[in-house]
């Protein structure tokens, strides 16, 4: 009887670790980016920074804390669909890591998000094509109820994230903007929303060995 129960006990723990190694090898692998490496944050007026100053924008303060030299490619007002547009310009610029944050606006106009979907994707596949590494950004699914502080992420990033093996940041957006006190109106950031979010970026680029 021992000594079943001694075979059951070394089964479990093998199952045990046998899960621990599945998961790790189904977690996206990245290489770390080196201080002066070229990043591109690209988005939508998140990313420009709209309510603050280019100085105060989350790409700004991300390049002070990384070390790197992180372009801001956000557009205001742009979609999916024109970030995708602009994309041959932003592989022309070689980054070693993209910050992939649009989708807002999107939601904004009603756009089919079986279109937004198919233009992230879209816009992935190619940067990775490019040999260029992607984070994803989630940003929140605007509705009537972000008006009043409940806001979340829209969840088409993360079933993009998991369909194209790519890191998904998740809740940074949605958390700055359901406080008023780091908002310059009720779908962007101030100043101190945009370092926030930048602060929290940096910290989960560094947990996960992205950056150091």
């Amino acid at each position: 009887m021992r000594r079943i129960r001694a075979n059951y006990q070394a089964s479990l723990v093998g199952i045990a670790m046998m899960a621990v190694v599945t998961g790790c090898s189904d977690a996206p692998t990245y290489t770390p980016v080196a201080a002066g490496s070229t990043v591109v944050a690209l988005g939508d007026s998140l990313t420009y920074g709209y309510g603050a100053s280019s100085e105060t924008a989350y790409p700004a303060v991300l390049a002070s804390l990384s070390g790197w030299t992180v372009v801001n490619a956000g557009v205001n007002g742009d979609t999916s669909a024109d970030v995708l547009a602009r994309l041959d310009a932003i592989i022309a610029q070689q980054p070693d890591l993209v910050l992939l944050g649009v989708g807002g606006n999107d939601v904004l106009q009603r756009i089919n998000p079986e279109t937004t979907r198919s233009n992230l994707i879209a816009i992935i596949r190619a940067l990775k094509a490019a040999d260029s590494q992607v984070i994803l950004i989630a940003e929140p699914h605007f509705s009537v109820s972000a008006l009043f502080g409940r806001v979340s992420d829209n969840p088409v990033y993360e079933e993009v994230a998991e369909s194209e093996d790519v890191l998904l940041y998740e809740r940074g957006w949605s958390e700055i903007l359901a406080d008023d006190n780091l908002k310059s109106d009720k779908i962007h950031a101030n100043a101190a929303g945009y370092r926030q979010f930048a602060e929290g970026l940096y910290n989960y680029l560094k947990d996960k060995h992205i950056a150091r």
